[in-house]
């Protein structure tokens, strides 16, 4: 468990999902399973040119990230992915969670500190993680007309900068916290240099490996 802050300022902890609490991405597994091995892979198969102009830096990740979007989810009812979500993290959750993360998560709900997860992934889908571990949720807001999803995201897609926006948006000026963070990817590298106290793949087996890494955050 952490001390309390040196400061005397509130805690704001904040956990990345994807990589940082679980062992890997949950977004794709989570499609894979709503929409069952056949019509995934059917979908996919329209994906293959955007991944391709991704790798070769033609198409930016977030605006891959809009076409799997639009790909799966674009006339779906909000009410079957909140379901099915359901069903997911209930079905995976052992397999999926780094049980250090957990423990993480938990000491700092007991030590009085104001936890939210932060992720890029859909807040439709993350709900009821956050729902069990019991802490708030920031995440990628999917546009919702009557129920269904337009297969656009409202707003923008919560990694690097728009995660510390976000922040800002619910909690106001983060120089009133003192801030902790959680980070594995690229996405969180603005979320960490804004903490005073950067975690960088902190759950991964051998954190000494990224020990450099971490210093780079913590240099100020």
């Amino acid at each position: 468990m952490h001390a309390p802050s040196p400061s005397e300022k509130p805690v704001l902890s904040v956990f990345d999902f994807d990589g940082t609490l679980t062992h890997s991405d949950s977004f794709v597994p989570f499609l894979r399973f709503a929409f069952g091995k056949r019509i995934f892979t059917l979908k996919m198969l329209r994906l293959v040119l955007p991944t391709l102009r991704c790798f070769s830096r033609r198409l930016t990740r977030d605006e891959l990230k809009e076409v799997l979007i639009t790909t799966f989810l674009t006339g779906v009812e909000a009410r079957w992915v909140e379901e099915k979500a359901k069903i997911f993290c209930s079905r995976y959750w052992a397999k999926m969670m780094r049980q250090e993360g957990l423990q993480a998560v938990e000491a700092e709900i007991d030590s009085g500190a104001e936890v939210t997860l932060c992720s890029a992934s859909p807040e439709l889908v993350l709900r009821p993680f956050t729902d069990r571990l019991g802490i708030k949720l920031i995440g990628t807001q999917l546009d919702v007309k009557d129920g269904i999803l337009t297969g656009k995201i409202s707003g923008n897609n919560c990694r690097c900068g728009q995660k510390i926006a976000r922040l800002k948006h619910i909690y106001g000026d983060l120089s009133a916290y003192h801030l902790r963070a959680w980070g594995d990817s690229r996405g969180d590298y603005e979320l960490l240099y804004a903490a005073q106290e950067p975690h960088w793949r902190h759950f991964h087996r051998n954190p000494a490996k990224y020990e450099k890494r971490r210093k780079q955050f913590s240099v100020r």
